[in-house]
């Protein structure tokens, strides 16, 4: 089969890929590590750093229930869009994203975001079939967090009234990484823990959905292999990345912050 390989998030001008092998059990270790970081600029806009043809941002502001969202054209180049919520970091170059605990929510949301979501180079959205092998490689830290963060999601796409993720990976203020699994379509979510650094700590994450049924995460090396219910057949699919708060306060001081070093998705 013919590969199709997105450069999501690699630093622009300098090759930034890992590949994981498919492993069976459960702690195995991955064949090669998840994509490090490359040599960030810290004068420049996430765009002038890393390729964002095929993301576009949602943050925590706008109107009720729809929060603002900047296309991919906005988001790419060197003078690209940046802002508090998303931003280069200019003591190492990362794409920082921040996520208040006030903030404007999705209608299906309690918790706000700033976040990437998945598109396709044409500036369509990304909306892939269950099949073949589809990853999400990410290098990050989580720099603060009240309490819990998704830092990269399967979600949903057509073929249902859901609109559930299949897969959201948390960070735990205490340090814990945790893999939560969404049991159907139409709700419950099973909780796994699957690693542990501390806060400020640089880690890496690959997701791979494959074969229509098999869901794989390696967290720093250690891989853990789930089954994908069948109940989730009829939908496509598409990745996240970024921070999306997982409580919610009046505060606007309170909330997660994390950087991203390197991020990549391929599809074949």
């Amino acid at each position: 089969m013919k590969r199709r390989t997105k450069i999501v998030a690699a630093a622009t001008g300098a090759a930034v890929a890992g590949t994981i092998g498919l492993l069976s059990t459960a702690s195995a270790q991955a064949s090669t590590a998840a994509p490090l970081a490359a040599n960030l600029s810290t004068t420049v806009a996430p765009g002038g750093n890393f390729n964002l043809k095929v993301w576009e941002l949602q943050e925590p502001v706008g109107s009720p229930g729809s929060p603002t969202t900047i296309s991919s054209s906005r988001l790419q180049g060197s003078g690209g869009f940046q802002d508090s919520y998303f931003y280069t970091d200019k003591s190492d170059g990362a794409m920082t994203f921040w996520a208040p605990e006030k903030g404007v929510t999705t209608a299906n949301s309690n918790f706000a975001r700033s976040e990437l979501r998945e598109m396709n180079s044409s500036g369509s959205a990304a909306n892939w079939a269950l099949g073949g092998t589809n990853t999400l490689n990410a290098t990050l830290r989580v720099v603060s967090v009240t309490a819990n963060v998704t830092v990269g999601q399967i979600h949903l796409g057509t073929g249902g009234s859901s609109t559930k993720p299949l897969l959201e990976l948390y960070y735990n203020s205490s340090g814990d990484i945790k893999v939560g699994i969404e049991d159907s379509p139409t709700g419950g979510q099973t909780l796994h823990t699957v690693g542990h650094v501390a806060v400020g700590t640089k880690w890496s994450y690959t997701i791979v959905e494959s074969g229509a049924h098999t869901l794989k995460l390696t967290v720093n090396g250690s891989t853990t292999t789930y089954t994908i219910p069948s109940s989730f057949n009829p939908y496509k699919m598409y990745f996240k990345a970024g921070s999306y708060n997982q409580s919610s306060s009046s505060s606007t001081t309170k909330g997660a912050r994390v950087a991203f070093y390197a991020l990549t998705v391929a599809h074949s």
